[in-house]
This record gives C-alpha cells, sequence and structure tokens, in this order.
C-alpha cells in the first residue's frame, strides 16, 4: 500500500485544540457489522456485553516540556540565551535524549539552567536531539519536573497556543500510574471514572498495560511505500496478571477492546507468534492492512492525522474500504479530531 493512500482532506477547523467538559461529551462514532452510528461516549455502555475486557494503557505522561537559559561568556560580557527541551526517552544511565531548540547553538558540555533549581548538562548531539545529564535524579528530578515543566502538547496544538493548567489533568488519564510517557494515551482520555464504574457495574472488566508513548508518536511517514517505514520504539509491559486476565475472557467468549493504539499495540506484541505471553521491552511493531491480529476484537480511538501510522492501523482492523466511509462520515458530520478530539469505537470486520 502507499502512503498516499492514507490521505484525506481535513477542514483546518476540525482539529480540536481543547477536549469536551465533561469528558463524557465527546461525540463517539460506533462501527461495528459494516454499520456507523452516531453516539456519544457517555452511551458507551449501551455498545459493550457482559464478559468483554477493556484493555488499558496506564502509563502516566511526565511535565516534559521545559523553559531554561545558557549562559555564555563573549566579547559583550556574559550572555544568556533561551533554550527550549523536550524530553524524549530516558537513557538506562539516568540521563535523557531530548529535543532542543536551538540546538545548534547549544556546546558539548554546556549547562542549562531552568526552574525549581534544575538544571542539565548536554553531554552529546547527534541526529538532530542531544543527551542531557540533569543535576537531579529519580523522585527530586520528577518533583523538579512537576514543578517546572509543561505538558508536551502534540506540535500541532502546541503551534496555536502554549501547555497552561488545565492541561495537567485534560492532557492525562484518571488512571495514569507508572510516569514514563512524553505522549498521552489519548483515547483514554474520553473516560472518567464514572464511565468505568458503570462499564464494571455492566460486567465489563478491566486489565491494565503498560506502554510509555514516545514523542516519535507524531513523527510523519516519509516514504511512499509503507511497508518500507521503520517505527520508533516504545518500552512497554504486559503483567502475567494481565495475560491471564485476558486469556480468561477469551476463554469464555468475552471480546477484548483496548482503549487506544498503544494498548493495542502493546498486547499484539505480547501475542506475536500466537499465545499470548508476558511481555517487558521495547515493542516497534508496526500494524497496517494485511496484519493478523491475535487479541483485538475491538478498539476505542481518536480520529487520526491523514498519512499517519494509527490510520494505518485503524484500516488493518475495519479494512481499508471502510475506513474511509467511517472518515468521511466523521468529517461530514464535524467530529472533532486529533488528540483533544471526539471518538470511536470499532469492532473488527
Amino acid at each position: 500500500m502507499k502512503l498516499s493512500d492514507f490521505d484525506f482532506d481535513l477542514p483546518q477547523e476540525r482539529i480540536a485544540l481543547r477536549p469536551m467538559s465533561p469528558r463524557g461529551d465527546a461525540k463517539l462514532l460506533v462501527s461495528q457489522g459494516g454499520q456507523i452510528e452516531d453516539a456519544f461516549v457517555r452511551d458507551l455502555c449501551h455498545y459493550f456485553r457482559p464478559g468483554d475486557r477493556l484493555v488499558l494503557n496506564d502509563t502516566k505522561v511526565i511535565p516534559a516540556r521545559l523553559s531554561g537559559t545558557r549562559a555564555r561568556q563573549s566579547a559583550q560580557g556574559l550572555v544568556e540565551a533561551k533554550i527550549e527541551v523536550t524530553l524524549m526517552e530516558p537513557q538506562a544511565n539516568g540521563r535523557w535524549k531530548a529535543l532542543i531548540k536551538p540546538l545548534r547553538k547549544l556546546a558539548i558540555g554546556e549547562e542549562i539552567i531552568f526552574a525549581a533549581g534544575l538544571s542539565a548538562r548536554c553531554i552529546e548531539k547527534t541526529d538532530g536531539e542531544a543527551i542531557l545529564d540533569f543535576s537531579a535524579q529519580g523522585a527530586e528530578l520528577d518533583a523538579a519536573l512537576d514543578a517546572s515543566g509543561q505538558m508536551p502538547l502534540p506540535p500541532y496544538i502546541a503551534s496555536k497556543r502554549a501547555a497552561d493548567a488545565h492541561d495537567k489533568s485534560d492532557y492525562q488519564t484518571v488512571w495514569a500510574k507508572h510516569r514514563g510517557a512524553v505522549a498521552a494515551p489519548t483515547a483514554s482520555l474520553h473516560l472518567d471514572a464514572a464511565a468505568l464504574a458503570a462499564l464494571e457495574d455492566l460486567g465489563v472488566a478491566i486489565s491494565y498495560v503498560t506502554l510509555h508513548v514516545g514523542a516519535g508518536t507524531f513523527l510523519p511517514v516519509k516514504v511512499e511505500e509503507v511497508s518500507r517505514h521503520k517505527m520508533h520504539a516504545e518500552w512497554g509491559h504486559v503483567s502475567p496478571q494481565a495475560v491471564a486476565e485476558i486469556e480468561q475472557t477469551r476463554a469464555a467468549g468475552g471480546r477484548i477492546i483496548p482503549v487506544g493504539t498503544t494498548a493495542l499495540r502493546l498486547i499484539e506484541t505480547a501475542a506475536c507468534g500466537g499465545t499470548l505471553r508476558p511481555f517487558e521491552g521495547k515493542t516497534d511493531i508496526f500494524i497496517y492492512p494485511g496484519f493478523e491480529f491475535q487479541i483485538t476484537n475491538g478498539l476505542m480511538t481518536n480520529f487520526h492525522l491523514p498519512k499517519s501510522t494509527l490510520l494505518m492501523l485503524v484500516a488493518a482492523l475495519v479494512g481499508k474500504p471502510h475506513l474511509d466511509a467511517i472518515y468521511a462520515h466523521a468529517v461530514a458530520k464535524k467530529y472533532r479530531f486529533f488528540s483533544y478530539g471526539d471518538a470511536s469505537l470499532l469492532f473488527a470486520s
């Protein structure tokens, strides 16, 4: 398949810059049996059966965007310049891979001063990124990031407005637990405690897995031949408990429905080879039409960017012709798109 097969026209006003409040007021497009239905997230219980199981990603987004300054002696004396840092991925030695603006003006060995008494030294520069060694580690670094960092909103939102206090809660799931993501599992942002309670009262079970969503989720596909694209790697964990819960549901005839492409990619990674097993490590699984799903029966997800790997994943689940129908319907019915947009509930074709 070609990259151009996954392009579509999207009016700019359909891109959501803020989420709906309350979360259940977001629209929900439901696709099952080849039919499309319009609903709201608050109606979710109408589309589930007792014995179904949701799989949720319990990663926690860190305030990964930092503003700092560097100081350097020059012919004019001490000169300070602003530096913008977006953390991307932790390294094994406690350092962080980061995007720096402007990177070319930052020298190796130079120190960046942030708020809350935090600083970092540039250790390495390569391929448009830098490795930073922070003055704090562990819980101390977490506290400093919470005090001085901003939520790492997607580029198409950040280009229109700065992150603010609302995003600290809006861009975080209500069940977020394990710190490490630098982007949110955005389909999960639609669900609040009341929605989870209503589903559980219906008899829908819930399992948790962890995939730390990386900044690479926003990287564009640059090859026309889809199969040649190389996915970024992200760290994930599927516990023995989650495996046992999912297999119990499958054995009883229940459906497995991940909320978000991150949860889906992780459980399908853990099931590579046909058997679901506990998993811990990095996954770069790329799901596009032709992929054979081992575990997934349906997916709750948002509406994705044209030419994105997320759109290709949805096409693999529902079929490319039906994907085109779903997105044409969503545009015509004025659904809100992307991270803070509306949701879809898609059952496998």
